[in-house]
């Protein structure tokens, strides 16, 4: 019982790593938003404030996704609901 239990906080465990991985990509996503912002700006700085505009439109959505991310994980490891499904049915 205890071992499958284990089995199942593993999982859990390891779903939150996957989902916080998530956030070391959005900050490499991040970093290539800016630089082709950059590039685009200093290519054609009379385009500057609409290039700004749409860069700062990508960087939130970029960082909404991040974020997302970091609900997941924080749900996987303090209140997953998995763990009292399997509790329910072993009759815990």
């Amino acid at each position: 019982m205890y071992d499958s239990f284990a089995i199942v906080i593993a999982t859990a465990h390891i779903a939150a790593a996957l989902a916080l991985l998530n956030g070391v990509l959005t900050t490499i996503g991040d970093g290539n938003i800016a630089a082709k912002a950059l590039e685009s700006i200093a290519r054609q700085p009379e385009a500057a404030d609409e290039i700004r505009s749409t860069m700062f439109i990508g960087l939130a959505m970029a960082e909404t996704s991040g974020i997302y991310g970091l609900l997941i994980a924080i749900i996987m490891l303090f209140a997953n609901p998995l763990v009292n499904i399997y509790l329910q049915h072993i009759g815990g």
